[in-house]
């Protein structure tokens, strides 16, 4: 029986664009994309150059200081290019596809016969580690330290969220091998979240797991309000993270041997013609899925992610590792209005009572609607932030950078996503997500 919590905080942004519950095909490309700077924590060191034929599961770049944590190739051909940006950073790693789509063989592994040591290193060798995130400092695991417990969330709240329901149909063994090799790698909890309106079996009927229904506006699908409410991380403590479609990416590993980055994603947004959902691989070029699928004569706005947390991309852009979204908003920067702000416009929406909020669902863009400014302190925050930490006080002790209040302040059970409200509701027009990613990367280096 699944225990419930009711979360009261938060805001659900009626947006336009939510996709329809329809699988409309397969995206692909001539070329995929790969982008170290998708995972956190994470210092890559090449392990291919331009011309090596790889095949999918083939390493391209592993962590400086853990060689055994590999980022592998989504596909098999010829690495064609490595961009490097500023001090050689490394922004993508292109492959070129001979559509051949040749596989490493890892094996076929029965997760109920192999030690936890052995399920951890199949994950590491297929290159999927990456799947798995840790508390504190919300970066991708670190693989010489056992967590205390793993969480594991089974829905999306944020604004047009693909459903999980919908995308697991016909991935429930692949969901369940994943949970089992999971609960090998604590001697603590694995804990699955789910929506109170989840009817997924694979989720309700899920084993080896301690289940939690989670009712409330966003952000009761993050995981960091999971942890907050079921048992928050102390200093000292390790915890991982994952959601259910990276679970399936293990699942599928042990079942069939391979590396598949397929994912279901969900086209969303005011401005896609024929929204919802489209199989496509991590780094899959996006163009092919625009082109007269979008609004024409505009300025637009491009998202690999959810409108709040996700990364602004081009038009040729690609799906980013984590990403199980796609997002097409107004830019906004070709609107000219008369009175601006102070215009009461039914088309307008606030989520503070500026204006009478008389639709059901808005068209928003992409406009700050002001500049930065200093902080107002208004608990404004505190509205749509529904963890037992002050967002107020762990933002200016951030920007502040003075540890002890940071620690004080719960700044290890944090990430940028639990910022992402805050920064759409604050008058100060901050950037919350950038502060807190800063701050903990800044902490990293001067606690660990």
């Amino acid at each position: 029986m699944a225990k419930r919590i009711k979360i009261k905080k938060g805001l659900r942004i009626p947006l336009l664009g939510e996709p329809d519950e329809r699988l409309r095909g397969t995206v692909t490309s001539e070329q995929v994309r790969i982008c170290p700077e998708d995972y956190p924590g994470v210092i890559p060191r090449l392990t291919v150059k331009e011309g090596d034929a790889v095949k999918a599961g083939t390493p391209l770049f592993h962590e400086k200081d853990h060689p055994e944590m590999v980022f592998v190739s989504p596909v098999s051909g010829v690495v064609t290019e490595v961009e490097r940006g500023e001090r050689r950073r490394i922004l993508n790693i292109a492959i070129k596809s001979d559509r051949l789509n040749e596989r490493i063989e890892f094996g076929k592994k029965d997760v109920s016969k192999l030690s936890p040591e052995e399920v951890k290193g199949a994950i590491l060798e297929a290159g999927l580690w990456f799947a798995i995130r840790q508390r504190p400092y919300d970066i991708v695991a670190l693989p010489d330290r056992w967590p205390r417990d793993i969480y594991v969330t089974g829905f999306d709240s944020s604004p047009l969220a693909p459903s999980y329901d919908f995308i697991l149909q016909g991935q429930e063994e692949e969901l369940q091998i994943g949970l089992n090799a999971l609960a090998k790698l604590t001697e603590g909890k694995l804990y699955l979240s789910i929506s109170a309106n989840s009817t997924s079996c694979a989720l309700r009927e899920a084993k080896n797991v301690e289940l939690y229904e989670f009712e409330g506006p966003h952000p009761a699908g993050n995981v960091g309000v999971q942890i907050n409410h079921i048992k928050p991380v102390n200093r000292g403590e390790v915890v991982w993270t994952l959601n259910a479609l990276n679970v399936v990416l293990i699942g599928r590993l042990f079942k069939n041997g391979t590396v598949d980055l397929t994912r279901t994603v969900a086209l969303t947004g005011s401005e896609v013609k024929e929204k919802g959902y489209y199989k496509m691989l991590i780094g899959t070029e996006l163009s092919s899925l625009f082109k007269e699928n979008v609004t024409e004569g505009i300025s637009l706005r491009y998202i690999s992610g959810n409108p709040l947390t996700g990364r602004k991309i081009e038009k040729n852009g690609v799906l980013r590792a984590y990403d199980a979204q796609v997002t097409v908003i107004p830019e906004g920067d070709d609107v000219h209005e008369v009175l601006g702000w102070a215009s009461l416009s039914p088309k307008r929406y606030s989520a503070g009572g500026t204006y009478l909020n008389l639709k059901k669902r808005y068209r928003m863009d992409a406009r700050l609607l002001g500049g930065p400014r200093a902080i107002i302190v208004s608990n404004e925050y505190d509205k749509v932030f529904p963890m037992d930490i002050f967002p107020e006080q762990l933002i200016k002790a951030t920007l502040a950078f003075n540890i002890e209040k940071m620690e004080r302040l719960g700044v290890y059970e944090v990430a940028p996503e639990d910022f992402a409200l805050c920064e759409f509701v604050d008058t100060s027009k901050l950037e919350l997500q950038r502060i807190i990613r800063t701050g903990l990367d800044l902490l990293r280096k001067e606690v660990e």
